[in-house]
């Protein structure tokens, strides 16, 4: 896809964002409300479809032109992470489902009769290692009986299905330590029984839940490709997620940039614009050097995976630095404008809250800076 075409979808992204203003995302920050309407708007426009191939009902735009998408939403000061997960989550079935499975829910993905958006993976005694999860499904005939917990499983409660990780094999019974773990899709619409989402609320609005498994059945015809290779399966999906998601921090630091650098240069004390001070003008232009360097990074790992070539090391790179330059914005941000930038008709606060959350998830810094020193550098593996 050209340059111009992207910048056509990216202009109709601004157009679509422009209809949600501020004050409807105040609106429901003070009451740690869904966004419906908006989730509704980017369904009808398409963009949450962008992954899913055309045969399937989406537009098979590629992971290029997605980052863009989110990159434009949250640059004009609205928030995707209501919606992000409906553009990845199907990943896992798009690349590893069968044919049945993917004409079974790819086009209601796509359409948004179908809403995708909870993986169920994180643990609270596991965190953030995967392979020590203990939820289980153990087969019955032709279902699976699921038992355990899951945490940090956002939008469940806005979720018509659920990707979920369990174990399938006790983990002394495994030649190796990703081995046993399988992924099933579970119907939340059908599941009630033995299914508990629990609302955590959070410094941000996330709709993040925590999910509780009891003797919970699903049909073994949503186990997604072989049992006991679910790891590799979720591994896959995981370079998309992080890519996106630094897509949406390049947004934000270009809303904060923005917002910094015409308060600085309308705002006058002591009679001059206190952009002239390099004091206020330095760290603004600091966070715009990051900001474009993050942004190739994460071009490049788009490419890359559209391609079909190896792109971990390229995402999680974008990722961290994405994260950070967002920081950076948002610190230089607040900085610039005082005291007002507490103020909650300015915004900035709600983004200074969202933002921060990217240097934590969906993975933290230290776990991309140990990747990296382990598959890159070659260096001992530290955990």
């Amino acid at each position: 896809m050209s340059l111009d075409q992207i910048g056509e979808i990216r202009a109709s992204v601004a157009a679509l964002c422009a209809e949600f203003p501020g004050s409807y995302w105040r609106a429901l920050d003070r009451e740690r409300a869904y966004p419906t309407a908006f989730v509704e708007a980017m369904t009808r426009a398409g963009f949450l479809g962008a992954l899913i191939p055309e045969a399937y009902g989406g537009s098979g735009l590629g992971l290029r032109v997605a980052i863009e998408i989110l990159r434009e939403v949250h640059k004009n000061g609205c928030n995707a992470g209501a919606c992000h997960a409906q553009m990845y989550t199907m990943g896992t079935i798009l690349k590893h489902g069968s044919d049945a499975q993917k004409a079974r829910w790819l086009p209601g993905i796509a359409s948004g009769a179908i809403r995708l958006q909870a993986f169920g993976v994180t643990e609270p005694t596991s965190g953030s290692e995967t392979l020590a999860l203990s939820t289980t499904a153990v087969r019955e005939g032709d279902t699976y009986v699921v038992n355990g917990q899951k945490i940090w499983t956002s939008r469940a409660e806005h979720s018509d299905l659920m990707v979920l990780l369990a174990r399938t094999t006790p983990k002394d019974l495994v030649a190796r330590k990703g081995d046993g773990l399988s992924v099933l899709v579970v119907d939340l619409r059908e599941s009630a029984q033995g299914l508990t989402i629990r609302p955590i609320r959070t410094m941000m609005n996330h709709a993040t839940t925590e999910v509780f498994f009891d003797q919970v059945r699903v049909p073994a015809a949503n186990l997604i490709g072989v049992e006991g290779q679910g790891f590799r399966y979720i591994l896959d999906g995981m370079n998309a997620e992080r890519a996106l998601i630094a897509a949406e921090c390049i947004g934000d630091a270009e809303w904060f940039i923005a917002k910094a650098s015409a308060y600085a240069s309308d705002r006058s004390v002591f009679g001059r614009p206190i952009g002239a001070n390099q004091g206020v003008q330095f760290p603004i232009a600091r966070a715009y050097a990051q900001t474009r360097a993050a942004a190739l990074m994460v071009e490049r790992a788009a490419e890359l995976f559209d391609a079909g070539a190896p792109c971990g090391e390229e995402a999680n790179i974008g990722k961290m630095l994405a994260s950070e330059a967002a920081w950076a914005a948002a610190e230089a941000c607040i900085q610039t404008h005082g005291g007002f930038a507490f103020a909650e008709d300015f915004d900035i606060e709600r983004k200074f809250r969202e933002t921060r959350l990217y240097q934590v998830a969906p993975i933290s810094t230290n776990l991309i800076l140990a990747f990296l020193a382990q598959n890159a550098l070659k260096m001992p593996r530290s955990y």
